[in-house]
């Protein structure tokens, strides 16, 4: 991940600084589907004068080079995951009361959807699948 964006940062003439480096060391910390405002907090703690433009702009870098995707689930704030995700496909369950995420992959649904592209005369290159509905502790289960 480093290495795509110092790579991504030469190619573009841009440097990568100690703060942008400790932006992306607290991002691979806290994992995934992270908001700015969970990165700001983190990144903090370490760097007290950080604000909200410099964390926006640097995922917003994140996001060009391929380090992070950016993702919104139920018209909330962006969330962010490492770009390592959007190669490694996975689909998510999110929970319309608690906002819970759940990372999932499936084999016979990835099966179903490439036959339904096929169907249509469709060549899928990416696609993203995200279920709704209310998770157990939100049941009451």
């Amino acid at each position: 991940m480093h290495r795509r964006l110092t790579d991504y940062m030469r190619d573009h003439g841009l440097k990568l600084t100690r703060q942008r480096e400790e932006i992306l060391s607290r991002f691979v910390e806290l994992g995934k589907h992270v908001t700015v405002e969970e990165l700001l907090h983190a990144v903090r703690q370490v760097s007290p004068g950080v604000g909200h433009a410099t964390i926006y702009r640097t995922m917003k870098l994140f996001v060009d080079s391929g380090v992070a995707s950016e993702r919104h689930f139920l018209n909330g704030p962006a969330c962010y995951e490492p770009g390592e995700h959007h190669e490694d496909h996975h689909d998510h369950l999110i929970c319309t009361a608690c906002r819970t995420i759940v990372e999932f992959e499936n084999d016979a649904i990835e099966q179903l959807q490439n036959e339904v592209a096929t169907q249509h005369g469709f060549e899928l290159k990416h696609h993203k699948m995200e279920l709704y509905g209310l998770c157990p502790a939100c049941r009451g289960a």
